[in-house]
């Protein structure tokens, strides 16, 4: 299963979704991101929180929507606010689209240890959802029935 992270500059949730997704994911299962505006590189500070969780940044890189043309995802997640207004691009034909809000780390303002915390809350929240991802019953969901399950996972609680 294929899933797409989508934001607007593809440079911090996205790519912070992305590289959590696939650290977590089982054998097949692969998550990639892009952004429909991208900023055309990652943020700093998304690569090195990633580092620090022992996270790979291998391969991480800002891009575009169309960079997916020739194999859409299964399963679409915004997690920014302006991507979730977005009409996706039709070639992403019958995905299961949902939107798992995520405030935008990168905007924090305050001394170093707060920027840092909030980049972590952020990954942490991206750990529990996909966690409860991959914890869904795939085989026996319907598309609809996916919908409904991937929709509630955005309400899941921060962890404490």
């Amino acid at each position: 299963m294929k899933v797409l992270f989508m934001c607007t500059a593809n440079s911090c949730r996205s790519i912070l979704s992305e590289a959590m997704f696939n650290h977590l994911a089982p054998l097949g299962f692969e998550a990639v991101s892009s952004g429909s505006f991208p900023k055309g590189q990652v943020l700093p500070r998304s690569l090195t929180t990633l580092q620090a969780a022992g996270i790979s940044t291998d391969g991480l890189y800002s891009k575009g929507n169309d960079a997916f043309k020739d194999s859409p995802p299964d399963v679409v997640i915004t997690v920014c606010d302006k991507a979730a207004g977005e009409a996706c691009p039709v070639y992403f034909g019958p995905a299961v689209k949902t939107h798992w809000g995520l405030e935008d780390p990168s905007e924090v303002q305050g001394d170093e240890a707060q920027v840092e915390a909030a980049f972590t809350a952020t990954l942490d929240i991206i750990a529990a959802r996909c966690e409860a991802f991959f914890a869904l019953p795939f085989a026996s969901l319907s598309p609809d029935e996916l919908k409904a399950e991937v929709d509630r996972i955005a309400s899941i609680p921060p962890p404490l």
